[in-house]
């Protein structure tokens, strides 16, 4: 028997920018073996010889022991001949052929790479851009693969001999770090003025004393510039809402350190996880009772009482055109629509009341971490844009779009090759629930439950808009697009796509959409040439991709409550009960559908859902004491004309609608600034000891119709009988949970199904996915929610792909 053997193994998964090759190296080095390391277009390629137990043993560390940033997903080897190597290198990245490698997310900050930044003694003290093999900007600078220098956008800074020796030490931390500099040879921050003129002084500690005096900061980071302001300075921050166009959606703040946001919020284990994560997320968490007197009142617009919300909504009826594109803002959509979420398991035990919510996050950068330290308190980190605009990345874009928003710009000449939002979670359930899933998880593959048979291109939904590259069993779901409402988030989405394609080598030969043909993306899929078309019904889209994100194929019971999506009976369905695998659908079940008064004004206006089902629900007898008949008295028979005479007035089964409506009963919100705030603040009035709930009827069958409009009376007979707001909110949300566990039970008795996937915007809503599951979990079935993807249409276009995937593979 040989006395050596020689192996070539191949390792495919996210290992390239991960410091895998540095890894190989050493483990080969520690070994005593020969051969050869390097990256190609599938991921990493090992020769490696040696006697035959240290070679088993390498190849097992592989797949047990890789480096902490990596994935391995699949380890081959096969035997080759021996040529006597003795020696290990690294050798020069391959390019051509079909790519496979897989490209990582943007890494928080290392341990190490702080420690060098705050030396004195270090060459890269208090430098902006200290990175390593283990942490630093990943995709947002990939131009292509492989993940070398040259195909980043650190391809013009030339290594200087400091970092070249680094680079090329096998020992050294740095060895292969493509984005590695320094001051010497690296990216280099400025500070400039409104009009782009170079301030003097030190730029990080120039732009600490402008926040200190109460100014907006535009910095620059890894995905796009932010906005920043002294969180408890009141003053700073209703600037910087006045000037962003933005009255009412909560800012995001970030604070220094895991002690910091204790100092603000409770944090549990699952979720000092997250915030620690090297994905670095804002993490929605519930603050303590000091924690409004430490932020200012604007940070996160608190719930007012009833009474006064009804006089800010009535107020701003005027001027519901311009709250239009604060409705259908993209850049903290997730974080709006959760911040104030309620009945969590811990406030049901304690019966304590929700208080303030906050999203927080901790540095990620390097930069982040010298702004945050100088500054000794927490900031208002938010979107670089204004309105529903998209976020600015490139340097003259900025200047020129948040001239008008920012006092400064602190910016940095390293460009940014692909915009990417900050990711939202919140932790429900002990599981982690994305709200917005974008920098520091994409692209990383979500593996399907099917090998497709041909490469899908998913084209997503309109709102909170994602695409989805598939291939195999990989689905590579696109950082947070936006609305799809302009031309700049448009181009966004049709540059993503190209840049998607083009690092992952997919030619599509199916083509996902949704059926709604008024949707930017669906017309941008219809556009297409050459590819198989697969029209994908918005619910179904929905739980598909709740299966995919559990790793199942179905069939389940699915239940997708949202606002709204194409129906194929040409109504706006999204209070749907339906029986579904990844290849088809039926409609199990539904709310009974009701006029949407003024079409696209009944969302901007929840009144006029308030009086299209107390329409319904009173046989048109509407009681005229009631105060949302009172405040909207101008207009309200008008609204009641369109939809009893069905103009402009769609119809729709919308579960998101029906809170709407019963939110304006309880005078919660008569007209929004932004998606979803009604149902929000309908939410977190919840008491969460009140376990009372309301009649409700669920008749017929195949499909059976929940009759929503009978909750809506239930609600305005006890507002009228001057029930607490928070007693009716929680009665509420106790029948909505009730009428989805019956529901499900109906369609178990017909089908024999026992496992239930809840999806879709709605359940967002933490107060009702709680007590929903628990319900479903007491009656004996399996729920399935969401921990990949948002239930939100963020993660439609993974439900598209699965779906024309086990389409195309059953033809």
């Amino acid at each position: 028997m040989s006395t050596r053997v020689r192996s070539v193994i191949r390792v495919e998964g996210v290992v390239q920018g991960v410091g895998f090759r540095p890894f190989v190296y050493g483990l080969a080095v520690r070994l005593g073996l020969g051969g050869l390391v390097g990256n190609d277009e599938r991921g990493v390629f090992i020769e490696v010889e040696g006697a035959p137990a240290l070679v088993a043993e390498f190849t097992a560390a592989l797949r047990t022991s890789p480096p902490p940033l990596a994935t391995v997903e699949r380890v081959s080897a096969r035997a080759v001949p021996v040529t006597g190597e003795t020696r290990f290198a690294i050798a020069r990245s391959t390019e051509g052929g079909t790519r496979r490698a897989l490209v990582s997310p943007d890494v928080a900050t290392c341990d190490d790479c702080l420690r060098e930044m705050d030396d004195p003694a270090d060459r890269r003290y208090g430098y902006a851009f200290v990175n390593c093999t283990n942490c630093g900007p990943r995709f947002t600078i990939v131009r292509d693969v492989p993940y070398d220098r040259p195909n980043t956008t650190m391809a013009g800074f030339a290594m200087c001999a400091d970092c070249a020796r680094e680079y090329h030490d096998p020992a050294d931390r740095r060895f292969h770090a493509q984005p590695v500099c320094c001051p010497a040879c690296g990216p280099r921050l400025r500070l400039l003025g409104r009009d782009g003129e170079p301030l003097a002084g030190d730029p990080v500690e120039e732009a600490v004393r402008l926040l200190r005096d109460g100014g907006v900061l535009a910095v620059k980071g890894l995905g796009g510039y932010h906005l920043a302001a002294l969180a408890s300075r009141e003053s700073a921050v209703a600037a910087l809402r006045a000037r962003k166009h933005r009255q009412e959606k909560p800012f995001a703040v970030m604070v220094a350190d895991l002690a910091g946001a204790r100092s603000l919020c409770e944090v549990d284990e699952v979720e000092e996880r997250l915030l620690t994560s090297g994905a670095r997320p804002i993490v929605l968490l519930r603050g303590h009772e000091e924690a409004a007197s430490l932020v200012a009142p604007s940070v996160a617009p608190a719930v007012a009482s009833p009474a006064s919300l009804t006089t800010s909504a009535t107020a701003s009826q005027g001027t519901a055109s311009s709250g239009t594109s604060q409705m259908a803002s993209s850049e903290t959509s997730p974080l709006a629509a959760s911040t104030g979420v309620s009945g969590e398991t811990s406030a049901e035990a304690s019966g304590e009341s929700e208080g303030l919510w906050l999203g927080v996050m901790l540095p990620y950068t390097p930069l982040h971490h010298l702004l945050l330290r100088r500054l000794g308190e927490p900031v208002v980190l938010t979107s670089g844009n204004v309105s529903d605009e998209p976020i600015a990345y490139r340097d003259e874009d900025a200047l020129t779009r948040l001239r008008g928003v920012a006092d400064a710009f602190l910016v940095h000449d390293r460009p940014i090759h692909t915009r990417t939002d900050d990711s939202v979670l919140r932790v429900l359930r002990g599981r982690e629930l994305p709200l917005r899933r974008s920098r520091g998880y994409a692209p990383r593959p979500l593996p399907l439950p099917l090998d497709l048979s041909r490469p899908v291109l998913a084209c997503g939904a309109e709102l909170k808009h994602t695409f989805c590259v598939a291939r195999g069993t990989h689905a590579f779901v696109s950082h947070h697009i936006g609305d799809l409402e302009n031309y700049e988030t448009f181009r966004s989405f049709t540059e993503g796509v190209e840049h998607f394609l083009r690092l992952f080598d997919v030619v599509p030969e199916v083509v996902a959409h949704d059926l709604h043909p008024e949707y930017m993306s669906t017309k941008y899929a219809l556009a297409l040439e050459g590819a198989h078309l697969v029209g994908v019904q918005h619910h179904h889209a929905h739980i598909a991709s709740c299966l995919a994100d559990n790793g199942v194929t179905g069939p389940v019971i699915g239940v997708a409550f949202d606002g709204l999506g194409y129906g194929p009976d040409a109504t706006l369905w999204g209070g749907e009960f339906l029986v579904a695998d990844l290849v088809s659908f039926e409609r199990a079940g539904h709310l009974a559908t009701v006029p949407m008064p003024g079409g696209a004004a009944a969302v901007r206006q929840p009144w006029r859902m308030a009086a299209a089902c107390l329409d319904m629900a009173y046989g048109g007898a509407v009681p005229d004491d009631l105060d949302v008949v009172r405040r909207n008295a101008e207009s309200w028979d008008g609204v009641l004309a369109l939809g009893r005479r069905g103009v402009n007035a769609p119809l729709t089964s919308s579960a998101g609608r029906l809170f709407d409506a019963v939110a304006s009963v309880a005078g919660v919100r008569d007209v929004i600034g932004y998606e979803g705030q009604a149902a929000i603040e309908w939410e977190r009035l919840a008491d969460p000891v009140e376990k009372g709930h309301y009649g409700h009827r669920l008749t017929g069958s195949s499909p059976f119709v929940v009759h929503g409009a009978d909750l809506v009376a239930a609600v305005a007979e006890d507002v009228r009988a001057g029930t607490e707001t928070g007693t009716v909110s929680a009665r509420f949300h106790n029948t909505v949970a009730r009428i989805v566990a019956e529901g499900c039970a109906r369609v178990r008795e017909t089908s024999g199904l026992s496992t239930v996937a809840l999806s879709g915007g709605v359940f967002q809503n933490a107060l009702l996915l709680v007590r929903a599951a628990a319900l479903l979990e007491e009656d004996g079935f399996q729920v399935l929610t969401h921990g990949q993807v948002p239930p939100n249409d963020g993660g439609i276009s993974l439900g598209q792909a699965a779906v024309a995937g086990a389409r195309d593979n059953h033809r």
